[in-house]
């Protein structure tokens, strides 16, 4: 059972929380058969364990009059990542977690770890760093080992019968007598070799000083390996993997924590100084380090509820833009743009490859809306979309005009100047190249108005709801995209450099700000 209060993340009452644990122990001790029951369900549902009787250390709270070791309440990411995980172990699938920095991601991963071990047998998991120091040493908080030994040891005594610390828990070895399971650390080139595993987590990955003889080690070691880090450049095999189309990709941004909010960012930002780190590190941008990066991670945070931070009203066009999946893992992505506000952006799976299904999903969600316009990447699957939206207008008695976004086509005005002092049809190779460079410029004039306070066209910036559920995944992919140059000095883009996977959501958004085009003939009206 949750618990049966609310909890607020930025002022906790971590007081009222261990009451509530006291009292409610002392019911289960009254009969031990609750506790037996308990088990059964802690056994598939590690997340609610944590919650219900975990502890966390950190010396930071001391400073804020908070006790150092505090009951571990997850907030929803966590839990969400928590039952990947299970999902991932328990089908043998590898996965990637990027995150921001100080995220928990160390403490989570090390508790979840502790509680399988708790309520399964005969496991065996493994946690890997680049530094013997980071997996085990002397005590040292913050070494992963501390974290699992400081964990076990401060759960109620019925849930870890027999466990002694001084036994049970050497170095680099934390063994559960009682279920026969054991968590092993390793460190440095050869973490993983000659061993297996249940499941291994490998803890900054992105950061290993000679990654290939690691994959090497760990090729045979475990069904699942779970890699964790914060983003290196894109020259390593954790970006790499995280950018190919083969491996499940977690994204624990800032932005998910309710402990974090706006004012913090700022906060880190001035404290850490250096941008890319703060890119790096805080906001995800793989190519934070890399010339040619299109839209800047800064510039992306910047517009994040900028209708807001500036205080305008939003009225205008209301347009929707469909990116459709092409095959296996990518999915079709849709944004509901309402002037400068990308108001809602969504995706769903495109395995199987239905297009009558997707439009007929995005033509309902435009209905739902009250949106009468929706263009398409009529590139690619896309083009099969035109003949299955008139038929899907025709039943639904709704207007609505489609209207076909080819990005492979010639650019929109092309004897006009976006650029001043170049036309349209001399500096932007495509339309695709034009509809990225045209939302470029409007995440850029929005940082400068939100940040340098700069004078701004409100018709020319962009905002991006925080409600939308997929921001994290946004944020990430809108930083994705770089561009060059062609022979004839055009503008060209690339949205997958690195051969990573299309940036659906953020393709949708640019389909949705696209420059207008007038309405042609065609176009389908119920």
């Amino acid at each position: 059972m949750p618990i049966p209060f609310p909890f607020d993340f930025k002022h906790p009452d971590y007081l009222e929380v261990f009451e509530w644990r006291a009292d409610r122990l002392r019911k289960l001790r009254s009969d031990p058969d609750n506790i037996n029951i308990l088990k059964n369900h802690y056994k598939n549902d590690p997340a609610q364990f944590i919650i219900d009787w975990g502890c966390t250390y950190d010396p930071r709270h001391v400073a804020i009059g908070l006790p150092a070791i505090v009951p571990f309440i997850l907030f929803p990411k966590q839990e969400e990542w928590v039952h990947w995980l299970m999902d991932h172990w328990k089908n043998r699938r590898p996965g990637i977690t990027e995150k921001s920095r100080d995220m928990g991601l160390s403490w989570l991963s090390c508790s979840v770890a502790a509680t399988l071990c708790l309520f399964h047998d005969n496991l065996n998991i493994g946690f890997g760093s680049r530094k013997e120091e980071y997996v085990d040493r002397n005590d040292d908080p913050k070494s992963l080992f501390y974290k699992i030994r400081e964990f076990v040891s401060l759960l109620p005594k019925e849930f870890r019968p027999g466990w002694d610390r001084k036994r049970d828990a050497p170095f680099m070895r934390i063994k559960f007598p009682h279920t026969s399971c054991i968590i092993t650390g390793e460190a440095g080139d050869s973490i993983g070799r000659g061993d297996r595993t249940s499941i291994e987590f490998l803890d900054e990955s992105a950061h290993l000083s000679r990654p290939h003889l690691i994959e090497a080690s760990l090729s045979a070691t475990t069904d699942c390996r779970i890699d964790i880090s914060t983003p290196n450049g894109m020259n390593n095999p954790f970006a790499r993997k995280r950018f190919s189309k083969e491996i499940d990709v977690f994204t624990f941004h800032w932005r998910d924590d309710p402990r974090r909010d706006e004012e913090w960012y700022i906060k880190k930002c001035k404290d850490i100084a250096d941008p890319v780190v703060i890119a790096q590190e805080l906001d995800l941008d793989y190519a934070a380090s890399i010339e040619g990066v299109l839209i800047p991670s800064a510039w992306v945070q910047s517009a994040i509820d900028a209708h807001v931070k500036l205080k305008l009203d939003i009225t205008g066009i209301k347009k929707a833009g469909l990116d459709v999946a092409d095959e296996g893992r990518d999915k079709n992505a849709i944004c509901f743009r309402h002037g400068i506000l990308a108001d809602r952006i969504e995706s769903w799976s495109g395995v199987g490859g239905d297009i009558y299904r997707t439009v007929e999903k995005a033509l309902m969600l435009c209905k739902t809306k009250a949106y009468e316009l929706l263009d398409y990447d009529a590139d690619g699957l896309g083009a099969g979309v035109r003949g299955d939206a008139k038929n899907i207008i025709e039943k639904m008695k709704y207007k609505i005009y489609v209207s076909p976004f080819r990005g492979s086509g010639s650019v929109v005005d092309p004897e006009k100047e976006m650029i001043p002092g170049r036309l349209n049809k001399d500096f932007f190779a495509n339309a695709k190249a034009q509809a990225w460079w045209s939302l470029r410029s409007r995440f850029q004039e929005t940082h400068r108005a939100v940040v340098h306070g700069l004078e701004y066209d409100p018709e020319n910036i962009i905002s991006i709801s925080s409600y939308n559920l997929e921001i994290s995944k946004l944020i990430v992919e809108l930083s994705q995209p770089t561009f060059t140059t062609n022979n004839s000095g055009q503008i060209i883009i690339n949205k997958s450099p690195e051969n990573s996977m299309s940036p659906n959501l953020a393709d949708s958004l640019m389909i949705a700000f696209a420059p207008i085009r007038r309405i042609p003939k065609g176009f389908f009206s119920g």
